[in-house]
């Protein structure tokens, strides 16, 4: 009978390519989810019966261990940006992949992958940043072989960052943005899930992968750039730090407000702590060059699923041809 592997957050943005590419290794996917309702997306990427998506809740030990009953490999993309409600960045980063770790050594299951954050320190500043730090600590203290994955700020289709930008630049003639000086080193989606695989299939050595693109640029470099992409003129304006730390509790204050209703996606106080501090491979660290990947460039992919942004929107560079025609004319 082919490999099983569990994927814990495996309709997520990443957990999805790694689904996707696991089925095609011919290994059984387990996509352990909240709502495999929401999660139908996956069942095509393998034959019938090959994806799966089941029901868990990564705070609970019994439906943890249920969704990994049987598991050769395990993946924990969980992750959250923001709390709300019971999902913690205590409850979901820390306890989450502790117990993740624990009863996958508990049910013997031969490699474990802990998708984590490039910055993760448990001295910094943000409390994102220290619960990615305790949760790695916790995954090595119970599966010292497991390998661990920072990747910087994740590019692809689906992604939460090029995709909001380029929504508010369709509708704005300014991109407010903090800390634009803070550097980031985007990597593509795919090359991540890449590395992942290596790991399931134990073609990695065990350890800590700070995953990062062939490029380094500024926050707002990088909104700078993929502006001619969206075929719009946008001023970017990184705001001072007291607006935008003002800007940051406004909506922090909203969201309490609301009882958590309205979920603040714009600005918290704790990502504003998080941009403060450059996202890029540290120096010396392991990374894709160690995985034998070599990860793909920005600029070649971003016009493959922003072309939505641009004022015509697929039609738009057939627009700009009929206008110059008509000009000659």
């Amino acid at each position: 009978m082919s490999k099983l592997v569990t994927i814990y957050g495996g309709s997520g943005f990443v957990g999805r390519y790694i689904a996707r590419r696991m089925a095609k290794e011919g290994w059984r996917v387990r996509v352990a989810v909240r709502r495999p309702n929401e999660a139908m997306h996956v069942k095509p990427y393998g034959v019938p019966g090959q994806v799966e998506p089941v029901l868990c809740n990564i705070r609970n030990d019994a439906s943890v261990a249920a969704a990994m009953q049987g598991a050769d490999a395990v993946v924990n993309c969980v992750g959250i940006l923001n709390e709300l409600g019971k999902n913690t960045f205590t409850s979901v980063q820390v306890d989450g992949a502790a117990r993740v770790a624990r009863i996958a050594h508990k049910q013997g299951v031969d490699n474990l992958v802990h998708i984590s954050a490039l910055g993760a320190d448990a001295e910094g500043a943000s409390e994102y940043a220290r619960s990615k730090a305790l949760g790695e600590e916790a995954v090595l203290g119970y599966f010292p072989s497991a390998v661990i994955l920072r990747p910087s700020v994740i590019f692809g289709s689906e992604d939460g960052f090029f995709n909001r930008f380029a929504g508010m630049a369709s509708l704005s003639p300014v991109l407010p943005i903090a800390k634009g000086g803070t550097k980031f080193q985007p990597v593509y989606v795919d090359d991540v899930a890449k590395a992942a695989v290596k790991a399931i299939q134990g073609e990695a050595a065990s350890g800590i992968y700070e995953l990062g693109g062939p490029e380094v640029k500024s926050f707002s470099d990088l909104l700078k750039d993929m502006l001619p992409v969206i075929h719009r003129r946008r001023l970017v304006l990184s705001m001072p730090g007291f607006v935008a730390r003002l800007v940051a509790l406004g909506f922090d204050i909203v969201q309490f407000a609301s009882f958590q209703l309205v979920e603040n996606k714009i600005l918290t106080r704790d990502q504003l702590k998080s941009l403060g501090r450059d996202n890029v491979v540290a120096d010396g660290a392991k990374g894709f060059a160690d995985l034998g990947i070599e990860p793909e460039m920005l600029g070649p992919i971003l016009p493959s699923y922003l072309w939505k942004y641009r004022p015509s929107g697929q039609y738009d560079e057939m627009t700009a041809s009929a206008q110059n025609l008509k000009g000659g004319a």
